[in-house]
């Protein structure tokens, strides 16, 4: 495994987790998941953003730091992992629901919090048009999402989109996921494969047309 410790990322919808699973399977890695339905206020939030943003923000933060607090560092004793979320997205979410008072103490925690969390040795950006990500949170049927907007999703992917701009902490695989199936296609996470394997670091996109 040429990156000891890789993470997926990208909007509710694009098929972080889905990728994740395939890449540590392939490479024999460790798997880390976010676990959403251990947040007892997500529910609560899809259905009243404004009211439980702050519980439910908080609650992931928490999850998030203590389940990398456990990961040993990339590179040492041969340990390899492959996880769907990175702590540097967390503000991501902050910003879209809190208001200025809530966020302003989120800021506090996460700058405390942060330092816990190991840099990924390459991150996989999956992008994917707003009307794919509708219809694939649609699609799986899981009744926590049943609530999310359409405009929420846009909110969050082009946030997303500004933040990976400005990303420059691990080299950068960006992928237009919009044409690919990785779970159903072997040919497709073959050449993401060969794709990542010759990687040299920095940011590099790839699109299949």
């Amino acid at each position: 495994m040429k990156f000891p410790y890789i993470v997926v990322e990208g909007p509710i919808g694009c098929g972080k987790t889905s990728l994740a699973k395939l890449l540590a399977d392939r490479f024999g890695a460790e798997l880390m998941l976010e676990d959403p339905s251990a947040n007892p206020f997500l529910a609560q939030f899809y259905r009243d953003m404004r009211r439980h943003a702050l519980a439910t923000q908080i609650f992931f933060l928490f999850q998030r730091v203590n389940q990398l607090a456990t990961l040993k560092q990339p590179g040492l004793f041969g340990s390899r992992t492959v996880a769907d979320f990175m702590l540097a997205k967390d503000p991501l979410f902050a910003q879209l629901t809190l208001d200025d008072n809530e966020y302003a103490l989120y800021t506090q925690l996460y700058a405390h919090l942060k330092p816990q969390a190991p840099t990924p040795d390459l991150v996989i950006y999956l992008q994917a048009p707003i009307e794919s990500l509708v219809s694939r949170v649609h699609r799986r049927g899981n009744p926590v999402e049943r609530n999310i907007s359409e405009d929420y999703l846009l909110r969050l992917s082009e946030a997303y989109t500004r933040f990976f701009y400005e990303y420059n902490d691990s080299p950068l695989l960006i992928i237009n996921s919009a044409r690919l199936n990785f779970v159903d296609e072997p040919e497709h996470l073959e050449l993401l494969l060969a794709r990542i394997q010759a990687m040299k670091g920095g940011r590099e996109y790839y699109n299949r047309g």
